[in-house]
């Protein structure tokens, strides 16, 4: 099957894997950073793609270099509020229906200036909603002509912060608890974030839809987290885990058997035994192998994010090399996502693109992958509503088909 850019930018996607902090338009970073007082490498969009925001990296320190100027533009309150609006509005721009947008907002948090974890809630859902409604209230989606535009938010805990220069709030942490074990101030902080998530969500009726925890994979086992996650599984709050990304297959199996994952970020290692570690595991393609199939079964979702996956794992080289492959082929089910939009350099239509051109994927088989993206997210609203949100957009993918003329056999 051969698809146009224009097919796949008109059929219905959703983006579940997408940081906020790193999907930023250039442009905008530039202004914010000016208005903030930020000092940012280059001022103009080709010094900020030339020096911070590449093609391609070196290496996962190099992909993440540029959060820096992101993190510190989005300490500003104005900053914030906009990038969350322009985020919903360039995927509404490139028919992504449904977003779940994932940020720490403890990186944000300013305790002293009285920057909060509900103020930083308050403040990106604002921008979200805003284009939530803009949208939905076009004349093409009030009459049922499209799918209206949805979102949940997802709040990621942090793996690894130090002593100071991570946020002021991570800052102030260390200073309280001055006598503590660094990792105990690591999992106290992310506690933190998980009872204030679960608060917001039920008594502000926030679109706090789910539970990450992101950063250094390597030497901060998502095990460790097994009480924060337990706190999310006992409140109903859906998780997903940064698993796999850059290290073996057996930080996916703590991800699953630790953390209740209801999804995976990345679950790129499943299927490379020489990125194991873990001495007891004699056979790392048997339990790959083995692991695969337990999650094809129980059909948890992998977040699959081609171009980030390239850009910090520079070995997998060309993309026909990406483990893509071996998930289709055991029948996982997969989710196309973009990470991070400005990092990266990506759209979701871009990452679909890639996927296709690239892979043997039926017609079928990409009305399955779409069909992922609106059934194993968060929904914020109730089962019912989501399974007709879903229903909605994958009419929409066969009204696109019809309009384009294809089918399996073409």
């Amino acid at each position: 099957m051969q698809y146009s850019p224009e097919f796949i930018k008109a059929i219905p996607k959703a983006d579940l894997h997408l940081h906020l902090d790193g999907s930023l338009r250039a442009s905008s970073l530039i202004d914010m950073a000016k208005r903030a007082d930020i000092e940012l490498p280059s001022y103009t969009e080709e010094g900020l793609f030339d020096l911070v925001f590449k093609s391609h990296y070196n290496n996962l320190g190099e992909y993440l270099n540029g959060f820096q100027y992101t993190c510190a533009a989005l300490r500003d309150l104005e900053n914030l509020e906009q990038a969350s609006y322009e985020l919903a509005v360039d995927n509404q721009n490139e028919g992504v229906n449904y977003i779940e947008v994932r940020f720490a907002p403890q990186l944000l948090m300013d305790p002293g200036k009285g920057v909060t974890f509900d103020t930083i809630m308050h403040v990106v859902n604002d921008g979200l909603l805003r284009a939530k409604k803009e949208y939905n209230n076009r004349a093409d989606v009030k009459n049922g002509d499209k799918p209206p535009f949805d979102y949940g938010i997802i709040n990621c805990a942090m793996r690894m912060f130090g002593k100071k220069g991570f946020s002021p709030y991570y800052t102030q942490m260390f200073q309280l608890m001055r006598d503590f074990e660094p990792m105990q101030v690591i999992k106290t902080a992310a506690m933190d974030l998980v009872r204030a998530s679960v608060r917001m969500r039920d008594e502000e009726a926030m679109p706090i839809v789910g539970l990450d925890i992101a950063g250094q994979e390597i030497g901060y086992p998502a095990g460790e987290f097994k009480e924060v996650y337990e706190y999310a599984h006992e409140n109903f709050l859906l998780k997903t885990v940064h698993a796999g990304e850059a290290y073996g297959a057996e930080s996916i199996f703590e991800a699953l058997t630790k953390c209740h994952a209801d999804r995976l970020g990345h679950g790129y290692s499943l299927f490379s035994p020489e990125m194991t570690q873990d001495p007891s595991i004699e056979d790392p393609k048997a339990y790959g192998e083995s692991l695969a199939s337990y999650i094809a079964d129980r059909r948890i979702a992998v977040e699959v994010c081609l171009t980030s996956n390239l850009q910090t794992n520079p070995d997998i080289g060309d993309i026909k090399n990406h483990n893509f492959q071996h998930m289709l082929d055991n029948r996982l089910a997969t989710i196309i996502c973009t990470d991070n939009r400005l990092v990266s350099r990506t759209t979701v239509s871009n990452e679909y693109q890639l996927a296709v051109d690239n892979f043997d994927i039926s017609l079928k088989r990409l009305k399955d992958i779409v069909a992922y993206g609106f059934k194993k997210n968060f929904f914020p609203g109730r089962y019912v509503e989501k399974r007709d949100y879903a229903k909605q957009n994958l009419e929409y993918f066969d009204k696109v088909v019809k309009q384009f003329g294809l089918n399996d056999a073409s």
